[in-house]
C-alpha cells in the first residue's frame, strides 16, 4: 500500500488564554492516500480553515503530528517546513492571488525558478500545463485580462507547477458562478487524475463535494467520515 500524501494524527489546536481558550481541534484524525480528492465540509466556525492551515505546515498545532509524504514535521524548525511546503504543497485560495503585473506564464515560472529551474525549463513546463488546461493562447495575458474562471485555472497550475504530493484548496470555487464553477472543478478533477496528487478542498457546494472521492466533516473538533 503506498504511503499516505497526508496523515494527520492527534491534532489539537486551541486560541487564547489558558483559563478561556477555544478547543478547534480536539483528536482530530485524517488519511489522505496518493491521488486521492477529499472534500472537507462543515459549517463556518468548525475548524475548517484551521486544519488546512495546519495540514499546509503554516500552522502549528498545539498537540498532534503532521506528516507529509510519510515525513513528521513537528520537529523541524522554520526553513525545514518552508522547505518541505515549497517541495510538496500546493495551495489553491477563494481569491486567485496571482501577481498582477506578471502574465500568467510568468505565474507559472516563478514558483518554478525558486525551486530551482532554469527560467527555460520553467517556460517550457509552464506552457506545457497551461496548454494542458486550455489557456495556452491566454500565456501573455496579465491576471486582470483573464476571466475569473481562468484566473483560477491559472491559479491551480501555479499550485501543481512544481508537482508537489498534496493539493490544499480552500473554497477555490467560492468565488465563481455555478457554471464557472463547474469548468474549474473539472479542471482540478483532471490534474488529480493526470498527475496523482492528494486534494484536500474546502468546499461547500456540496454537488461538487458529491463528485469527490470521499467527503468528511469536522464535529466537536474531530474529522468524521460523510456517507
Amino acid at each position: 500500500m503506498s504511503e499516505a500524501a497526508l496523515s494527520l494524527r492527534g491534532i489539537v489546536r486551541r486560541y487564547g488564554d489558558a483559563d478561556e481558550a477555544l478547543t478547534v481541534l480536539d483528536g482530530a484524525d485524517l488519511d489522505l492516500a496518493p491521488g486521492q480528492m477529499v472534500a472537507l465540509v462543515a459549517p463556518s466556525g468548525a475548524g475548517k480553515s484551521t486544519l488546512l492551515h495546519i495540514a499546509g505546515l503554516l500552522e502549528t498545532p498545539d498537540q498532534g503530528e503532521v506528516f507529509v509524504g510519510g515525513q513528521a514535521t513537528a520537529r523541524l524548525d522554520d526553513s525545514q517546513r518552508t522547505g518541505l511546503r515549497r517541495r510538496d504543497i500546493g495551495f489553491v485560495y477563494q481569491f486567485h492571488h496571482l501577481l498582477p503585473e506578471f502574465s500568467a506564464l510568468e505565474n507559472l515560472v516563478l514558483p518554478q525558478m525558486i525551486a530551482g529551474l532554469s527560467k527555460a525549463e520553467a517556460k517550457v513546463r509552464g506552457r506545457e500545463l497551461l496548454s494542458y488546461l486550455g489557456l495556452g493562447a491566454r500565456a501573455s495575458h496579465r491576471p486582470a485580462e483573464l476571466s475569473g474562471g481562468e484566473q483560477q485555472r491559472v491559479a491551480i497550475a501555479r499550485a501543481v507547477v512544481n508537482a508537489p504530493k498534496l493539493l490544499l484548496a480552500d473554497e477555490p470555487t467560492g468565488n465563481l458562478d455555478p457554471k464557472t464553477a463547474d469548468g474549474v472543478f473539472d479542471t482540478l478533477r483532471a490534474l488529480v487524475g493526470a498527475s496523482g496528487v492528494s486534494a484536500l478542498i474546502v468546499t461547500h457546494n456540496l454537488e461538487l463535494a458529491g463528485r469527490m472521492d470521499r467527503r468528511v466533516t469536522l464535529r466537536d473538533g474531530k474529522v468524521e467520515e460523510l456517507a
